[in-house]
This record gives structure tokens, sequence and C-alpha cells, in this order.
């Protein structure tokens, strides 16, 4: 997916994104937070934030910070914090993923829900999150990757070609996030719908 194929797909999502990809992806979105506050130091960052589903949820002793491509998510997830008076979000930030803002070594902890089958050059995203990671932080994903068996492969190989309307790739490769030298796989689950989702925790070397 190009950027501008991005931009323009989650512009058309985001009034309903809540009731749609929120709804289905709220098991992942549960998890990752869940992890995170068991886990992580106080400096959390938020890459794709979107309309800000998963902010009410951080521990409220981190300082979070949440960035997204889309500005009429990142307008969604704004007033979300300030209807719901979320003291823990230090910033949310329009930006690139492939070019975050941000110095080396900055976060304790990286969260990624549902945005590497999505962004143009994912494995440059990848490298993003693993560059402002601190050593011996932790990147936490949860995303659909493809099978490679199955009526569900069959399904997602013959979606592939919509991905630039859907606004996900469907048939999208966990390779392509696994091949960073300096991440580590610490934590590897399936999560529902139906195992369709997966759990993975990276750790900084």
């Amino acid at each position: 997916m190009d950027i501008e194929a991005v931009k323009t797909s989650y512009a058309r999502w985001a009034p309903i994104y809540d009731r749609t990809f929120g709804a289905a992806t709220k098991a992942g979105r549960r998890r990752v937070v869940s992890y995170i506050n068991d886990w992580s130091g106080p400096k959390v960052l938020e890459v794709g934030v979107g309309t800000g589903l998963s902010l009410p949820h951080y521990r409220a002793d981190l300082f979070v910070t949440g960035i997204d491509f889309s500005e009429e998510m990142l307008r969604k997830a704004s007033s979300r914090v300030q209807e719901l008076d979320l003291g823990h979000v230090a910033a949310l930030e329009q930006m690139d993923a492939r070019h975050l803002g941000f110095d080396d070594n900055t976060f304790d902890t990286v969260a990624a829900m549902h945005i590497v089958s999505v962004v143009p050059e994912p494995e440059r995203v990848v490298a993003e999150m693993a560059r402002v990671c601190k050593p011996g932080g932790r990147i936490v994903i949860s995303n659909h990757f493809a099978r490679e068996t199955g009526a569900l492969a069959v399904i997602e190989k013959l979606s592939a070609p919509f991905a630039n309307i859907l606004g996900w790739h469907s048939d999208f490769d966990i390779r392509t996030v696994l091949g960073q030298p300096n991440l580590e796989i610490v934590e590897k689950d399936r999560l529902p719908p139906m195992g369709m989702m997966t759990f993975l925790v990276l750790e900084k070397t």
C-alpha cells in the first residue's frame, strides 16, 4: 500500500472505525495494553494510535505518546483524551511511522496494534520502532498474519489485490516483522476471533 492509499482509506473508515475494526480487534488491543501495564517502564509509544480506543486502559502512571498518519483518526483520539481526562497521555502527534520524529532509545515499550499490515514499507516501520525503543525494551504487536494452509489462507490470497480499498494486506507474512537483527521473540500467541490475530512480543537486544 502507498501512503496516499492509507490516508484515503482511513479517512473513509474513521467515522465507523470503532464499531467495525475497533470491535474486531478489541481482544488484541486489550492483550497488548495488559502486557504493557504489567511489564513496561514509564515511557510508551503507540504507533498507529487510531481513534485512541486503547488509551483509557493504560496504567495511570505511564507517559503514553500516540502517533498516527491519519488526521481524522487523531481528531477522534484527541476528543477521547479530553472527554475522559486521560492525564497519562503525554502527546498525540501526526507522523509517518517510517520516519519517527524521536531520538534513538527513547521509549521503554513500543506498541503496534493492527498497523504493521496497513503501512507502506512495514520493514522500515519495524526498524524505526526498534530504533526508538531502549535496549532491553520491548515492541508489543497484535496483528493479523497470513496463514500458510487452510480455507482462511485461500480467502486471504483472494483478498490481497484489494489491499488499497480494504486498508490492509490480508496476506501479510509474519516474516516481514521478524527481519530486524536486534529484535528477539519473547512471546507469540494466537488471539480471537478464531485465532486469526497474533500477539507478538519482541525484545531489543
